[in-house]
């Protein structure tokens, strides 16, 4: 996730979440929520092989970048997928993403997205190591439960999300999206997994561009954000009153792609090829203090919520048919 903030599109901002409150009303209990359990060993598993990558995984090191994606892979091969690498070329530099299906071949598909790669030199384990585990657990308990869906869905790893590459087309969710396009996929949406790991349970933990956006949200960061554009109110509003089915907080916002902050991750590159797409996010470094940093390491994670985040998407995309 890349930062960004300016003065006046704060006050943007905090105009559309007093004009469009995305605050929830109580989940439905229509929703079909098998009991199932969700391997947090497996999530720590994933992060910490993704940390201990060394150099950190950004795109100037080609050679760690590989050996996340070769593992990305490796492990939906472990689950029983077939991956395939999506190849792309940046300066004469080959990037890949890592792109594993389940369900009907030929039916319209849904996208889960996570970036893996790091912006300079850390270890990124909320940014976004956490991301690629909830994106591997997913893919595990689809394999591991055989639900029948009547459409597919594509875990994608992206590569290339962050700085210098964050906004450009050779971002991997780009050439992602546009591959879509150009193939004239039938697609139902996508939701990004950015960060989903750090929650804080302190008062005044969570911050936002403006203070009075506390009088709609909480103040401290024990919740995982569902954000996305209102052509994507509907996504929006199925995600985050399934998650809150879950043992975790769940609150939304819908806003307009210029609002700083709502398009801050892969999910911006669907909306060009106009597709839906949401984000899930801890909300970055409006909670989270090691943002970018070197301290972004795997010990700061909550991986107790990070399960309940993963509960909740499952029965989220089981229910998307019903939608």
């Amino acid at each position: 996730m890349y930062n960004i903030i300016t003065d006046m599109s704060a006050y943007i901002f905090l105009l559309i979440v007093l004009l469009f409150p995305g605050i929830s009303m109580a989940a439905n209990s229509k929703y079909t929520k098998p009991d199932i359990p969700i391997d947090k060993n497996q999530l720590y598993s994933s992060v910490e092989k993704l940390t201990a990558l060394n150099p950190s995984r950004n795109y100037g090191n080609i050679d760690s970048l590989n050996n996340a994606a070769g593992f990305i892979k490796s492990e939906f091969l472990k689950f029983g997928y077939t991956p395939v690498e999506q190849k792309y070329s940046v300066d004469g530099i080959e990037y890949k993403n890592i792109i594993a299906s389940y369900g009907p071949e030929h039916a319209p598909r849904f996208i889960v997205g996570a970036h893996y790669d790091v912006a300079g030199d850390q270890p990124g384990a909320d940014d976004n190591a956490s991301g690629i585990a909830g994106l591997l657990c997913l893919a595990t308990l689809l394999k591991e439960h055989v639900p029948k869906i009547n459409f597919r869905i594509d875990f994608v790893a992206y590569t290339l999300e962050e700085p210098p590459f964050f906004r450009t087309k050779k971002m991997g969710s780009f050439i992602h999206a546009k591959s879509l396009h150009d193939e004239r996929a039938d697609v139902l949406g996508m939701v990004s997994l950015e960060m989903i790991g750090y929650y804080s349970d302190a008062p005044k933990s969570q911050f936002y561009p403006l203070p009075l956006m506390k009088l709609f949200y909480p103040s401290q960061g024990d919740f995982i954000g569902v954000v996305g554009n209102f052509s994507s109110s509907r996504l929006i509003t199925h995600f985050r009153d399934v998650l809150k089915l879950a043992d975790i907080n769940a609150e939304s916002l819908k806003a307009p792609f210029f609002v700083i902050g709502v398009d801050f991750s892969d999910h911006m590159n669907y909306w060009k090829f106009g597709y839906p797409a949401i984000m899930l996010t801890d909300t970055a470094f409006y909670r989270n203090p090691h943002y970018h940093s070197g301290s972004d390491t795997i010990d700061t994670l909550d991986f107790d919520r990070m399960k309940e985040v993963i509960k909740g998407v499952y029965w989220a995309l089981l229910n998307l048919e019903s939608e």
